[in-house]
């Protein structure tokens, strides 16, 4: 979703979903494939590439997206597809892509969601420009909790009804939700979600004072779409040594993913802004065993991640650690979490690119007002306006301390890389967010 400070108006936002969707559907050549600078190497042997992608595939109603894609034909599909296909990931998030599959949480048994299925078989599994394609043997897509009807007044507008007062943001059920993509094996029978755990249920929930009564208390959860717990079993790098007595099972990876509500659209209260960080706070609870006990999962499941666990997080937690009008340094509350590994938070693996530095130099505006290290963006967000936020860190892969980081980057070509011709300031031609990877290691393998 656009950051807050974007837009101010719920009609704001509806104009922009329009400008998006009608590019989206414009008929126009495949980005060519011409090798771009922004792309990274292909992962060395022994690696695993991680990314996180907010690719802005939404729509205006539900099944628009499946019906567009299900054409072959749209562009902003087939640039998102040939990004995908230059940084080649094993392991993807996917965030801002409608949902339209089964509503209930049985994760071992649900069947993809059309609209994934589309994007797969119609622009991943096709060559867009002469690239090579993306397999993509697993799919997993869930239900979100953004445009499901609440039943209260959450905004206390006086009426009861439209995205304000669904369970998570959204004009329809779905819209803004989650997928996931990748060719590790995943055990759907040990899937955790956690979207419908209630925020008051958290202990020292930062609630707006005063806003919401009982009646919104008992419904509203706290995650605004959804919180995945995904274990992906590691392969072994090839000529590795086993670390392990024949016949053991396989290392696994748990991909943390999640799309916290943007800290804007509200007023003093900042009801967003509070959620925004409490949806953060979630995943660091869940590392720490001494604050875990409260959390219970949509099977009823009680405690977080085993200490031992290898993990990564990702997604677009819309939150940057200096600039921008997250609360209370949310992010950090991850960046600095003794489970996650420091290099790749806030040292020399934090995902970066000259794109990025160059972008906020040409754009100015809140970009010069801003404290953090223009490299590090990955959100091309307004800058015009007194309160435009200007481009920030938002979109996050973070690995366990327990794993080797061989290389990182953001995907955010310069104005003199080929690429730029179809990722570039015009987010609706692509996104408004640009794709952010993490390389570790494999078990029984080193960084090359």
């Amino acid at each position: 979703m656009r950051h807050p400070k974007m837009l101010t108006t719920l009609g704001a936002m509806l104009c922009v979903l329009a400008i998006a969707e009608a590019a989206a559907s414009t008929l126009e050549s495949r980005p060519p494939v011409t090798p771009p600078r922004a792309a990274p190497p292909p992962p060395a042997p022994g690696t695993l590439r991680i990314a996180a992608y907010n690719v802005s595939l939404y729509r205006r109603e539900s099944g628009a997206l499946a019906q567009e894609l299900t054409t072959g034909r749209s562009t902003q599909a087939a640039t998102i597809a040939a990004v995908l296909q230059e940084v080649r990931p094993d392991l993807l998030l996917i965030n801002e892509f409608d949902y339209d599959g089964a509503v209930d949480d049985d994760h071992a048994a649900r069947p993809p969601a059309p609209a994934a299925l589309a994007f797969l078989r119609g622009y991943l599994a096709v060559s867009q420009g002469g690239r090579e394609p993306l397999a993509c043997p697993t799919l997993f897509s869930a239900p979100s909790n953004t445009g499901l009807p609440s039943g209260v007044d959450l905004d206390r507008d006086g009426r009861i009804g439209g995205g304000n007062d669904a369970r998570g943001f959204g004009l329809f059920p779905g819209q803004y939700g989650m997928l996931v993509c990748s060719r590790l094996t995943l055990r759907r029978d040990q899937v955790r979600s956690f979207r419908n755990f209630l925020w008051r249920d958290m202990p020292g929930a930062d609630l707006p004072p005063d806003w919401y009564g009982p009646d919104a208390l008992a419904v509203l959860p706290l995650s605004s779409k959804s919180h995945w717990d995904l274990p992906f079993e590691l392969p072994v790098a090839p000529g590795a040594a086993p670390g392990a007595a024949p016949g053991a099972p396989p290392r696994v990876l748990h991909l943390l993913a999640s799309h916290p509500t943007p800290p804007g659209f509200d007023g003093p209260e900042d009801r967003n802004g509070r959620r925004n960080h409490d949806e953060v706070r979630l995943w660091a609870d869940y590392l720490s065993p001494d604050r875990d006990g409260y959390l219970i999962d949509d099977a009823g499941q009680r405690g977080g991640l085993a200490a031992e666990a290898s993990f990564v997080i990702a997604g677009d937690l819309n939150a940057d650690p200096v600039d921008g009008g997250s609360r209370n340094g949310a992010i950090r509350q991850l960046l600095e979490h003794p489970r996650v590994h420091r290099e790749a938070s806030v040292g020399r693996w934090v995902p970066r690119s000259a794109g990025a530095a160059e972008a906020a130099r040409r754009q100015g505006g809140a970009n010069d007002r801003q404290l953090g290290p223009a490299n590090e963006d990955t959100a091309d967000f307004s800058d015009g306006g007194m309160n435009s936020p200007g481009n920030l860190r938002v979109d996050y892969v973070l690995p366990s301390s327990d794993l080797a980081v061989c290389a990182s980057g953001v995907y955010w070509p310069t104005q003199d890389d080929p690429a730029f011709a179809w990722v570039n300031d015009d987010a609706a031609t692509s996104s408004d967010h640009r794709l952010v990877w993490v390389d570790i290691a494999l078990p029984g393998a080193r960084c090359p």
